[in-house]
């Protein structure tokens, strides 16, 4: 495949803006990136995309969601986090949540995926096996990992459980072209030490990436600070948990020397703005994080707290968020925010030598963007406009492992009506059960 004629915007170490630009797919690889008539010379491809007009860049990395939570969009809002879980998700999933409901969820989330750009997700729920057979079947890439959790839930009710689960699921989906099964122990407040410990070593024992919420609200550092530890991050190096591998969602009350502590440690951070706000959990210091070279992409989180999974939007937040928190207007600039949605997410998954940018030898993951719009015209610099225009309807093209998912606003791997349609079923089932 050829994609011509567009803006090609690299996101290499470069930061390239291609003008016309074009890239040339061979199978699931990229294999040039280079001029239009460059690559013409070169290569002829059996199927030629004109993206005229058009910017064409690398798909979006979403750092951090919980898929099947779609089904819960709305449901409970304007809340602190504790009494957001505590009150109504837990709840709300005690009574819902079943392999089907996974299913039906994971559909829809893959679908908004598709439509808004995101072409690789990491993801922390239960029944993530049903998760990874969806992502598939979609056509998407996953880090996908298996909860582990104290209390009992859906698919295990013993942390035991949840760790011989998440073994399972590894076994299944190892060297998967699109799966990268993980190990996702919740958070410090909803597991003990030695779980912790456990999930870690588990990951460690196949060489799998570890999520984790971390240091997301001030009640979770309180919790630390009740175990002896400063901060939730010193808490965790106690442990010996910190390492290559472990990707940490959130990551706001953090200090000097827990950044250090990630870094030094090679730990991935995921920053979630909308999710931070919305929650008021807090504002991650990213601009430091960016400064210290910690490696940090951007999330969404579930889009029960968010309430969308649209990562233009998450990179506009991001922007905004540490431009007003710093004071300083050249804080998480446009350029920086694409590089955390494609290249900086890459890296805190440990991913980038395999997707995150346009560039010969990774993996043909890449998105078509339109133009057009009223409120995108005039355009004079295509990175500003990717932040701080654009939206996720405004993907037209959605290609993952050289596979076309949606050409022209058309899905090609799911039946859009008919996911819609069971989503609102769902729904349904959730409102008589929690009683809205």
């Amino acid at each position: 495949m050829v994609i011509t004629n567009g803006i090609v915007v690299t996101a290499d170490t470069g930061s390239r803006v291609i003008t016309p630009g074009a890239v040339a797919i061979d199978g699931a690889d990229i294999v040039a990136v280079d001029g239009v008539e460059a690559i013409r010379r070169q290569f002829r491809g059996r199927e030629t995309i004109d993206a005229g007009g058009q910017v064409v860049m690398p798909g979006l990395v979403n750092t951090h969601t919980h898929a099947p939570m779609v089904l819960f969009r709305g449901l409970a809002d304007d809340l602190a986090l504790e009494e957001w879980l505590t009150k109504y998700i837990f709840p709300a999933e005690a009574k819902t949540v079943s392999p089907e409901f996974v299913r039906a969820g994971t559909r829809l989330a893959a679908l908004e995926m598709i439509e808004s750009g995101t072409t690789t997700f990491a993801d922390m729920y239960y029944f993530e096996e049903e998760i990874a057979k969806e992502t598939k079947a979609a056509g998407l890439r996953g880090v996908l990992g298996e909860t582990i959790i104290q209390f009992p839930v859906a698919d295990a009710k013993t942390p035991a459980e949840g760790l011989a689960r998440a073994e399972s699921f590894i076994n299944a989906f190892r060297n998967d072209p699109l799966i990268t099964p993980a190990v996702a122990p919740h958070a410090i407040y909803t597991n003990d030490g030695a779980t912790l410990k456990a999930a870690r070593a588990l990951s460690l024992k196949y060489g799998v990436p570890t999520l984790i919420h971390m240091a997301e609200t001030q009640s979770e550092a309180m919790t630390a600070r009740e175990r002896g530890s400063p901060t939730v991050v010193a808490y965790l190096e106690s442990l010996g948990f910190l390492g290559p591998g472990v990707v940490a969602a959130h990551a706001v009350w953090v200090n000097d020397s827990d950044m250090a502590l990630l870094k030094s440690r090679g730990v991935g951070v995921s920053h979630n703005p909308e999710s931070n706000m919305k929650l008021a959990s807090g504002i991650a210091p990213v601009k430091a994080y960016l400064a210290a070279n910690v490696a940090v992409g951007l999330g969404t989180d579930g889009a029960a707290s968010n309430n969308d999974l649209d990562m233009f939007e998450a990179m506009r937040a991001a922007s905004f968020l540490q431009k007003v928190a710093t004071s300083d207007p050249t804080a998480v600039s446009a350029k920086t925010a694409v590089q955390m949605a494609t290249i900086g997410g890459a890296r805190a998954l440990g991913m980038e030598r395999q997707i995150g940018s346009l560039e010969p030898g990774k993996r043909a993951d890449l998105i078509i963007v339109g133009m057009g719009a009223a409120r995108q015209t005039p355009m004079y610099d295509p990175v500003s406009h990717l932040v701080y225009v654009t939206r996720g309807d405004d993907v037209q093209t959605t290609i993952v492992n050289g596979k076309v998912l949606m050409r022209n606003r058309k899905v090609q791997t799911l039946d859009r009506a008919a996911v819609v349609r069971e989503a609102k079923t769902w729904a349904a089932k959730v409102s008589a059960a929690v009683g809205r």
